[in-house]
């Protein structure tokens, strides 16, 4: 039996960069560094396993990470290929820009139609927006069960198990296939790409595709089909000098009256 994995990921802006808003209150992507979203590499690296314990039993797997966003979200994908995914597809458009969760979830979603799946996988959230929401609107498109925040995962049987860590208790979760799940950031570390690795994904296919061939009109995405939008963004204040205490003996005193005025003791 065979297993196909598409594995979604994200281009996102360096998160030690100083982000800012474009003047149509979008991220300004082209002012700091952008890579592969921290967490969705956790969703690679689960993928990868998967497909490495099907092979020794002898069976099939084949592993297709997918990104939507501009030409420079290809890193993404090369960094992902080098971690030893088999093919990645880029659905790329101008007409994109601006798109929110909602509007994202329904390129994705045809965009996996498109290339077929057995399972679906993502991080449990992306490191610039953070809101987690993804995996549900993804399964609810696709009409498959879905199997959110797993910390460890299997595949056998036609179904994916995994289990799912609460503040008071874990549970087992299980969904027939094809599903869509997500892992966090304790399913297990996430390898570092090999020298082959590296050399290998230059060579490993990528196909783009556009808003028409997955059949979306423009007005369905983008800044106009978006449903949520940011309404006012204000620049963060510059850091002011600290204030530098001279210890003469009173060091102690004053270090515990400026906490206790700010109300941190």
């Amino acid at each position: 039996m065979s297993v196909k994995i598409v594995v979604c990921v994200k281009y996102v802006p360096d998160a030690t960069g100083d982000r800012r808003f474009t003047a149509d209150l979008t991220t300004d992507r082209e002012a700091v560094d952008g890579l592969l979203s921290e967490l969705d590499e956790y969703a690679v690296e689960q993928a990868l396993r998967i497909a490495e314990d099907r092979r020794q039993d002898g069976e099939e797997a084949e592993v297709v990470v997918l990104t939507v966003g501009p030409e420079d979200a290809n890193d993404a994908l090369r960094k992902a290929l080098s971690m030893g995914a088999d093919r990645a597809v880029h659905v790329e458009d101008d007409a994109l820009h601006g798109t929110d969760a909602l509007g994202t979830s329904l390129v994705l979603a045809k965009a996996i139609e498109h290339t077929g799946y057995d399972l679906v996988m993502c991080g449990m959230a992306s490191t610039d927006g953070t809101m987690g929401v993804l995996p549900a609107m993804l399964a609810e498109r696709l009409g498959v069960p879905q199997a959110t925040l797993l910390s460890e995962l299997s595949v056998a049987d036609g179904a994916v198990t995994g289990r799912r860590d609460g503040d008071a208790a874990s549970e087992r979760v299980r969904a027939a296939l094809p599903a869509v799940v997500s892992v966090t950031d304790q399913s297990g570390e996430a390898r570092y790409p090999s020298f082959k690795g590296i050399m290998a994904a230059k060579k490993k296919p990528v196909e783009t595709l556009d808003l028409e061939d997955l059949e979306i009109e423009a007005e369905e995405v983008g800044l106009e089909g978006a449903r949520t939008a940011v309404a006012s963004a204000t620049e963060r204040p510059p850091r002011t000098a600290g204030e530098i205490i001279t210890d003469e003996g009173e060091g102690g005193k004053r270090l515990a009256a400026f906490l206790a005025e700010r109300k941190f003791v």
